[in-house]
């Protein structure tokens, strides 16, 4: 695009595209951060995985409730849909000996390089700074998480059967 980017946006067409890219990358961000923010909460917790995916499912649910205003009216992108992928994904986590830290955020990078409005033969040349600019982005995501959550008091709530309080400050 170069110098013509604020032009595009006056083009309905690449709105929309990047208005359904948006969604997607969203949704592949929620799936990342959910599992890794009730990994990171229950790590020590004696928790049975069930409990963990039915915690992990409802953070996904509520970021996808609490942005259901945006999804509404992007053609091209289904909540519900994003929600079995998800499903799918917590279907086969190994919440013990899979993925952990950095390795967890393995959607949102695909996503990205996946939906972005770009084509196909552009994208392959800078698929590596993409992704790996995705993953350097949520360092400070997952650093102000470790400063905030509190994973003894959100385990014994899981534990308790009692919903979780709000993150303090998020």
């Amino acid at each position: 695009m170069g110098t013509r980017y604020p032009s595009m946006f006056e083009d309905d067409i690449f709105v929309a595209s990047i208005n359904v890219a948006k969604m997607h990358v969203f949704a592949a961000c929620l799936s990342d951060m959910a599992i890794f923010a009730v990994r990171r909460a229950f790590f020590d917790a004696p928790l049975d995985d069930a409990l963990r995916r039915r915690a992990a499912l409802a953070c996904y649910e509520r970021g996808l409730a609490d942005n259901a205003g945006q999804a509404a009216g992007v053609e091209g992108f289904s909540p519900p849909e994003a929600l079995a992928a998800f499903e799918r994904r917590l279907a086969f986590f190994d919440w013990h000996d899979g993925a952990s830290g950095t390795d967890l955020f393995s959607e949102s990078p695909a996503a990205l390089v996946r939906w972005a409005p770009i084509a196909p033969e552009l994208k392959k040349f800078d698929e590596e700074i993409v992704r790996n600019s995705v993953r350097f982005a949520w360092r400070e995501v997952r650093s102000q998480l470790e400063k905030r959550i509190d994973g003894a008091a959100l385990a014994a709530e899981a534990q308790a059967g009692e919903p979780a309080p709000p993150v303090p400050g998020g």
